[in-house]
C-alpha cells in the first residue's frame, strides 16, 4: 500500500491550524485532546499496570490467522487520527465561519466516541494477539504507547465511519454541497481502508469490527443505519490481492453485527451485548502475553 495523504484534500497542519485559530473550535479541540488522554490513555495504562483491578478478555477469531501480517500497512492504518482532524478543515477551508457551529458538533461527537467506548472498556477491557514485529520506528511507537487493551469496540474504526458519515452529511447540507460528492465517496473509501489495515497490521480481530459497527449504529441510527452498516461490512476486502477468505471475514462481521443489534433490541444498556460476548471469551491471565504472543 503507498503511502500518501488520505482525503479529503485538506493537509493535517492546515486543519489543525483552522481548529485552534478560532476560540470556539479551539476548546472543542482541546476537550477532545482531554478526553482522549483520560478515556484511552489514562484508563488502558491504569489496566495494564495494576491488572487485578480489570477483567481483560482475549477475543482472537480463527479468521484472524487467514489475514496476512502487512506491515507495510501501518501507515493507513495510522492515519485514523489524522483522517478525522481532516474532515474537520475541510469544510472550514471552503466555508469558514458559516460551517463552525457544525464542526464543532462533529469534535463534539468525537470526543463522546471516546466516552463511550470506555463505558465497555472500564468493564471489561479486550484483547488480541499481536506480532512483535520491531523493524520500523511506526512499530515501535505502536508498541511502545498502546497497551493494547482496548479491543472490543474498535475506536480506529468508529471513529472512521463517524468521520465519513458526518462529513458527508455535513457537506450535503450546505449550499453547493452536491460539488464534494468524489470527496464524500473518498473518504468512504478511506475509512474502509483503514478499517482493513487495523486488520493487516494485527491491530485487531474481525471481532472487534461487527462490535464498532453495533456501536456506531446505536450512537446514530440516523447516520449509520444497519443498511449502510452491512453495506460498509460487505464493502470490506473487495479490491484484488484480499485475502482468500474474504467472503468468510465479511459474512462473519455482517453476522455477529447482526446478532449484537438483536441483543441490543431487548438490553437496557447498549453496552450489555459487547459486555455478554465480552464473558464469552477466554479470560487474560497472563499479563505477560498481552500484545506480543508471537514473534515474526
Amino acid at each position: 500500500m503507498k503511502q500518501r495523504i488520505g482525503p479529503p484534500d485538506q493537509s493535517l497542519g492546515n486543519a489543525v491550524r483552522r481548529i485552534l485559530g478560532s476560540p470556539r473550535l479551539r476548546k472543542a479541540g482541546l476537550s477532545c485532546a482531554v478526553s482522549i488522554l483520560y478515556h484511552f490513555f489514562f484508563l488502558q495504562y491504569r489496566a495494564a499496570l495494576i491488572p487485578r483491578r480489570a477483567r481483560i478478555s482475549s477475543v482472537d477469531h480463527p479468521l484472524d490467522k487467514d489475514i496476512p501480517f502487512r506491515p507495510r500497512w501501518v501507515g493507513v492504518y495510522l492515519d485514523f487520527t489524522a483522517f478525522w482532524i481532516r474532515c474537520a478543515g475541510f469544510p472550514l477551508s471552503r466555508y469558514g465561519r458559516r460551517v463552525q457551529g457544525k464542526v464543532i458538533e462533529f469534535i463534539d461527537s468525537i470526543n463522546l466516541l471516546y466516552v463511550r467506548a470506555a463505558q465497555v472498556y472500564t468493564e471489561n477491557f479486550s484483547t488480541t494477539r499481536r506480532p512483535r514485529y520491531y523493524k520500523s520506528p511506526r512499530f515501535l511507537l505502536i508498541h511502545a504507547l498502546d497497551p493494547h487493551l482496548m479491543c472490543v469496540p474498535s475506536l480506529h474504526v468508529m471513529l472512521v465511519i463517524r468521520s465519513y458519515t458526518a462529513f458527508g452529511a455535513m457537506l450535503r447540507s450546505l449550499e453547493g454541497g452536491e460539488q464534494f460528492a468524489s470527496s464524500i465517496e473518498d473518504c468512504r473509501r478511506h475509512a474502509l481502508d483503514i478499517t482493513e489495515a487495523i486488520l493487516y497490521v494485527k491491530q485487531h480481530s474481525v471481532n472487534c469490527i461487527p462490535a464498532a459497527l453495533y456501536a456506531m449504529t446505536r450512537f446514530d441510527p440516523s447516520l449509520f443505519p444497519p443498511e449502510e452498516a452491512e453495506a460498509f461490512a460487505a464493502a470490506l476486502f473487495t479490491r484484488p490481492g484480499s485475502p482468500p477468505a474474504r467472503e468468510a471475514i465479511r459474512n462473519h462481521i455482517i453476522s455477529l453485527y447482526r446478532r449484537f443489534l438483536a441483543e441490543g433490541e431487548t438490553a437496557d444498556d447498549w453496552t450489555a451485548p459487547l459486555r455478554a460476548f465480552l464473558l464469552t471469551c477466554p479470560r487474560q491471565v497472563n499479563r505477560r502475553t498481552i500484545g506480543c504472543n508471537r514473534k515474526l
